[in-house]
């Protein structure tokens, strides 16, 4: 039975054998793992994890997969949960002595929702190891003061200790994208630096609502310019060259 790729789903599909066998060396799994894949397609890493864990759980929109997953995989140790990623309840699959380890390749079009998502399980999850378009990657661990810079930098490395691993080509991929793809590994950090995350979401989305002015003119109406130099910022500098640690400062201070 021949899968027809939905683009509707933002579904290409990984096959190049060398670039799975990559990742698998680069996940690591281990047969106690609490292995959780997000997006499985038609199994292809799917059957690579499956060598190396005793049980797999899947996340999988398409019911079409669904059906095609059953079948293939009928007699290994899968469960499948048929539903849409963006609102699943990652922290149901968590054991009480057992953390998730979240892999998967991600639809490009909601990665970075899906991304948010994830976050709020934070406190349940060991590791996420995703392939992504490499630009996303990119902007994932990018530092101060590059273009790549900005609201989910900061965001995600509240929480993450995050490295891009490697890049994977277009011919990789059923149907190939238009981009190039990364697998970046994400880690929970133990001890995120301590402040009110809506708070600091206002304060990161208003700062790179105008990435082009200065940050004083882009927080106007929340900030000061006193209390941008009490958080140890340069009223005139721009918001892509203010460090995570200074960001938070800003969210104490709302």
């Amino acid at each position: 039975m021949k899968h027809i790729p939905r683009k509707r789903f933002g579904q290409n599909f990984l096959t190049d054998r060398h670039v799975l066998n990559e990742i698998i060396q680069s996940i690591a799994p281990q047969a106690d793992d609490v292995m959780v894949e997000i997006g499985p397609g038609q199994g292809a890493m799917t059957s690579l994890l499956l060598d190396g864990v005793n049980q797999l759980q899947v996340v999988e929109l398409d019911r079409d997969l669904v059906q095609i997953l059953e079948k293939k995989f009928q007699h290994r140790a899968l469960k499948i949960h048929s539903g849409d990623a963006l609102k699943f309840d990652f922290s149901s699959l968590a054991q009480t002595d057992k953390k998730l380890r979240v892999v998967g390749n991600l639809p490009y079009n909601i990665s970075t929702p899906l991304l948010f998502h994830l976050a709020d399980f934070v406190d349940c999850i060991i590791d996420q190891h995703f392939m992504l378009q490499k630009e996303v990657v990119q902007r994932m661990v990018a530092a101060p003061g590059s273009k790549d810079y900005g609201r989910l930098t900061v965001m995600l490395q509240w929480r993450y200790q995050m490295d891009l691993l490697f890049i994977v080509p277009p011919t990789a991929f059923d149907p190939p994208p238009k981009v190039e793809s990364a697998i970046v590994r994400m880690k929970p950090l133990a001890q995120p630096l301590a402040c009110d995350q809506h708070k600091l979401e206002q304060v990161v989305t208003k700062a790179f609502s105008q990435r082009r002015k200065v940050i004083r003119n882009c927080v106007a109406g929340m900030f000061t310019e006193s209390d941008l130099i009490n958080a140890g910022i340069d009223p005139q500098t721009r918001p892509e060259t203010v460090a995570l640690a200074q960001y938070v400062n800003l969210a104490r201070a709302l």
